[in-house]
């Protein structure tokens, strides 16, 4: 049985990097990919997995319009690392067309995808949660319908990448967050910020991968080369990855979502989401002393066999 998934991502190179894998797992069905604002705004985020898919060969996979800005806060980009475009500055002049979209809007696409099929659909998030938050509001049944949810967001040991003690995706929506958090009780698992920090890949395997000879391998160097070139500054290692190597950090969430022994090692925990501190408002909270009395638990991921992301991310550009 292929397992079945929704992407919800807002494409920049990481998510371009975790649909490839998606694409390229023969035992995944890829029933719909569902766009959201973050790396970039939403307009390059359509074009952009539009432009992944083409790479591919796969325009056959719908693809859904999504919101283009978080419930409440002002929007926020990371251009500054994925390419004012979301896929590295390198655009393409026979880029797929907007007009490939469905016409059905994300959060609505999302329930019927999983009231077709009830408790089989894997949900795999990479960018803010605003999908799913008004996914929820829609239809308070749609978390229950799920199989299981996988997020690539939040963080663990207060340690930010976009504010003093926020991770991008949460902090470009902490409503959103929060609500997710709150109000999806099926098995969920997160991929935090410093987990994936601690499971970077050595810059030599990248050089590796990079060096592959297909169309596919073009494209991903082509795209990755501005992001590589950031994170290999010395500021950039120094301050935000605190290891180095190669975070590609969506991939941990599908690849975990792909494969059930990909994760080694895991913790179980009740979290919820800052909402109005000055220094701490979209950072993710552990409640080990139980003090928030929820019944819900997630998994946060601590570590994963690596061996078997190299082999995912190699056989996604072959």
């Amino acid at each position: 049985m292929k397992k079945k998934m929704i992407l919800d991502v807002d494409t920049g190179v990481d998510d371009a990097q975790a649909i490839m894998i998606a694409l390229s797992s023969p035992h995944v069905e890829i029933l719909g990919i569902t766009c959201c604002h973050g790396n970039t705004p939403l307009e390059n985020v359509l074009k952009n997995t539009l432009r992944v898919l083409k790479v591919c060969g796969r325009l056959d996979i719908p693809v859904y319009k999504g919101f283009s800005k978080p419930l409440l806060s002002n929007k926020r980009n990371a251009g500054d690392y994925h390419g004012k475009d979301g896929l590295g500055d390198v655009p393409d002049p026979d880029a797929p067309g907007v007009e490939l979209l469905q016409k059905k809007k994300a959060a609505q696409a999302m329930i019927k995808i999983a009231k077709a099929h009830p408790e089989e659909v894997i949900l795999v998030a990479t960018g803010p949660l605003t999908n799913l938050a008004v996914a929820v509001q829609l239809d308070p049944s749609f978390p229950n319908k799920l199989k299981a949810l996988y997020i690539m967001g939040g963080n663990t040991n207060s340690r930010g990448n976009t504010t003093v003690c926020g991770e991008f995706n949460f902090v470009a929506d902490p409503e959103s967050a929060y609500i997710v958090l709150d109000r999806y009780t099926c098995p969920t698992y997160i991929a935090s910020w410093e987990f994936s920090c601690r499971s970077s890949l050595p810059w030599s395997f990248c050089d590796e991968w990079l060096s592959r000879k297909s169309e596919k391998a073009a494209f991903m160097k082509k795209i990755t080369a501005l992001s590589m070139t950031k994170a290999k500054s010395a500021d950039y290692q120094k301050e935000v990855i605190a290891g180095g190597g190669f975070n590609p950090c969506d991939v941990f969430a599908l690849a975990a979502a792909v494969d059930d022994d990909f994760i080694v090692e895991k913790e179980e925990v009740a979290v919820t989401v800052e909402l109005n501190g000055t220094n701490t408002r979209g950072m993710m909270v552990l409640d080990y002393m139980e003090l928030l009395k929820k019944e819900h638990k997630v998994f946060i991921m601590k570590t994963v066999d690596l061996e078997k992301l190299k082999k995912m991310l190699i056989n996604a550009i072959k």
